[in-house]
């Protein structure tokens, strides 16, 4: 990231990487590969020590933010995660953590959360035209003093590991958030196959499962507002993420082409080679920017945030996994190994491209905005 830091981010960030430089090596991902929650609790317990759970909380709630926006400290976490392709539910803890938060309900909740002691999904994409972004076609309907929600989410990360889901659904008045603990009846889960190594996502069924009233986050119906920054605080996220992971890959294949020889010579002095490493390092300085400006309209909740969280995602998401796939080009043949390091950002790039919105998916939404925009403007 590109930000310019105070004293306590600089100490979250170094502290978070040299955490995970110790608790994720290479080695240890390839093994969580097989594992069925792709995460370890003790580690996940002792990132919560770290603050990675409480940076979108509330003061009144527990919240250990370091600067005046957690929203850009949990960057600074997402974007060593990226570099070291960390595995945790870090994305859907914050944003539904952040949630109850800022609506002021399920302190018990948000308690065990910011700990570790319990992980929540973030319960909102569905398949279809809405690509996880925008559509919601799962019901919930009032029922005297309870809800009943029916219908499918997916992907739903780490859904096999929460306690809790937070699902967004559609009443007859608007988007309505519920928090539904996973072993309500009527809840069921199917994992899904994902490309990542430490990731798990679950398609989630809601067969008319029945909650009380009291499980509602925020008034019936008035959710729209919330989920739209749930949504463009989610993509921040996953745009550090990708962010840091492209920034990895860059210096391991930078590193590489001055290592290796050909013809008495290191790859890297080769002009040809020089013009490819010359648009790498171009496509990650405009990743920064874009994603690092995003983030800060997300945080200071400006006008433009949409439209710009909506930019970002879509070239993260074209030049992410152009950029890793010039890296493992460069790498050569060791490039496509399962024993090289290379494939475990790759993996992390191309996953992140497609969740919350691929890039046409959003190119489609900023045309929305800038129809929105002329219209208003016609209209003065």
């Amino acid at each position: 990231m590109l930000f310019e830091l105070n004293e306590e981010q600089e100490f979250l960030q170094r502290t978070t990487a040299r955490f995970l430089d110790e608790h994720t090596p290479a080695d240890g991902l390839r093994r969580l590969r097989q594992d069925a929650r792709g995460f370890e609790t003790p580690y996940w317990q002792q990132g919560a020590g770290l603050g990675w759970n409480s940076l979108l909380v509330s003061e009144d709630d527990g919240g250990v933010a370091v600067s005046d926006s957690g929203l850009i400290d949990l960057t600074l976490v997402a974007y060593e995660f990226g570099r070291h392709a960390a595995p945790g539910p870090l994305l859907s803890n914050s944003v539904v953590t952040g949630a109850l938060s800022a609506a002021g309900s399920h302190g018990p909740l948000v308690a065990e959360l910011m700990d570790g002691s319990a992980v929540a999904a973030f319960c909102h994409s569905e398949a279809g035209p809405g690509d996880g972004l925008t559509g919601v076609d799962l019901k919930i309907e009032v029922d005297d003093d309870a809800l009943v929600l029916s219908g499918v989410k997916r992907p739903v990360e780490a859904a096999n590991s929460a306690s809790h889901l937070l699902v967004t659904g559609r009443t007859a008045g608007g988007l309505t958030q519920v928090v539904v603990p996973t072993s309500t009846a009527g809840v069921s889960l199917s994992p899904m196959r994902c490309v990542d190594l430490t990731r798990r996502y679950s398609v989630v069924a809601f067969d008319r499962v029945r909650v009380p009233l009291s499980c509602a986050v925020g008034p019936i119906g008035e959710a729209a507002q919330a989920v739209e920054r749930q949504l463009q605080q989610a993509i921040v996220i996953l745009n550090a993420e990708t962010t840091g992971a492209m920034q990895r890959a860059f210096e391991m294949t930078v590193e590489w082409a001055f290592d290796r020889y050909s013809f008495g010579r290191p790859l890297a002095s080769y002009q040809a080679l020089k013009h490819r490493f010359a648009h790498m390092a171009t496509w990650l300085e405009a990743s920064h920017a874009i994603a690092d400006e995003a983030a800060v309209a997300v945080a200071d909740g400006r006008s433009e945030a949409g439209l710009l969280v909506s930019a970002a995602k879509a070239y993260l998401g074209e030049v992410g996994p152009e950029l890793l796939q010039e890296a493992v080009q460069l790498h050569g043949g060791i490039g496509v190994t399962f024993e090289h390091d290379l494939h475990i950002y790759l993996r992390r790039v191309t996953l992140n491209r497609t969740l919350f919105g691929t890039p046409d998916a959003h190119r489609r939404r900023i045309a929305g905005f800038v129809a929105e925009q002329e219209g208003a403007h016609a209209a003065q």
